[in-house]
């Protein structure tokens, strides 16, 4: 099965206006390649736009794709020759019930986020507060609880059962860019695989390993109650978070670091990983989300721990070998640079598995 496209068709891309993260960008590239190379009538779609708050609802981040978009979908494009595709997040599902002719498609940029979404303001307030202030304040959180841990993860799971959500029966496809995805959300059909891939700036870039250092790098908003034990424990090793950061500076500090480590929930195909790889970095991560699976995460096993504490000595052993053994160990990581240098045009090569014209 695929998705028909007719001649004039309108796809029509949801995603929240001047967000800049992983997500955004990856519907901005699905915009872009429709239009570009399957010469579909692609068309974002801003939700939550605030005019006095922003000038533009395109982030400038994204205006380098030079996408047409709407923020209100017309009336007379609600029928069955179009298209709507929406991201996993509960608020942008809820889009859906806006519509009844037209073909709706969800993308699953994530399977944690499909439900971590789905909290209210109310869910864990008190935690979420403290710890927002002191990341503004002393850049760093004051409370090791973490909504994206196994523990709230688990609850969530148990409460939603997503083969009864009414919002996912809403659409007519789905969508989702990991393995873990695929097989999670199994029994929603159709499903297909869409790839993703990095930003340009980072496969473009140039690194020269020669000049690498002992440093190891690490997002601070994943997995970090886990992380700085791993930092408490190894106070000879230096370690940069990636924080308050610009796009360059980023590219610079994983160009300099050895070893990137990530014991976050990689509730998705998480970018960090793969831009510290394509950057020439040694990659550890835990065995949580698509960590877990070769397809999403391809490195060798012995990169991967669990985040125990048990795991701790092996995993600062892991990183000295790193450092001492560099340009051995860089060669581990060959084949997942490999995929990551290949994702652009396999990203190409699945939309046109998944958008077939009608002839």
């Amino acid at each position: 099965m695929s998705v028909k496209v007719f001649a004039d068709t309108k796809i029509y891309i949801a995603c929240p206006a001047n967000s800049v993260t992983g997500g955004p960008e990856l519907l901005h590239q699905l915009a872009y390649h429709l239009r570009n190379d399957l010469q579909i009538h692609a068309f974002m779609y801003y939700y939550d736009f605030r005019p006095g708050k922003f000038e533009s609802p395109v982030h400038s981040e994204y205006r380098v794709y030079e996408l047409p978009y709407v923020l209100e979908i017309p009336k007379n494009d609600d029928n069955s020759k179009n298209i709507l595709i929406v991201p996993e997040i509960h608020k942008a599902l809820k889009l859906l019930l806006n519509f009844i002719n037209i073909r709706k498609g969800i993308w699953f940029l994530s399977v944690d986020n499909y439900y971590i979404s789905k909290l209210t303001k109310r869910n864990y307030f008190i935690q979420r507060a403290i710890n927002k202030i002191s990341e503004r304040i002393f850049k760093k959180r004051l409370l090791d609880f973490d909504i994206t841990s196994q523990e709230v993860l688990s609850k969530l799971i148990q409460k939603y059962d997503y083969r009864t959500d009414p919002l996912l029966k809403l659409a007519n496809f789905y969508m989702t860019n990991t393995y873990r995805g695929l097989r999670w959300f199994s029994e929603l059909k159709p499903l297909y695989y869409l790839s993703e891939y990095l930003n340009k700036s980072f496969l473009e870039a140039q690194t020269d390993i020669s000049k690498k250092e002992d440093i190891v790098v690490y997002n601070p908003k994943k997995g970090f109650s886990f992380t700085k034990k791993i930092i408490s424990s190894a106070k000879d090793i230096k370690f940069i978070p990636l924080i308050n950061m610009t796009r360059d500076e980023v590219i610079k500090t994983l160009q300099r670091a050895k070893v990137y480590i990530d014991f976050g929930n990689h509730p998705g195909k998480d970018r960090i990983p793969r831009e510290a790889a394509i950057l020439g970095c040694c990659v550890i991560t835990g065995k949580r989300g698509s960590a877990a699976f070769f397809e999403d995460v391809p490195i060798p096993d012995e990169y991967k721990f669990e985040d125990k504490e048990e795991s701790i000595p092996k995993i600062i052993e892991k990183i000295k070998d790193c450092f001492k053994n560099f340009e051995e160990r860089y060669k581990d990581f060959e084949y997942y640079r490999k995929v990551i240098r290949n994702e652009p045009q396999k990203f190409i090569e699945d939309l046109k598995r998944i958008f077939i014209k009608a002839e």
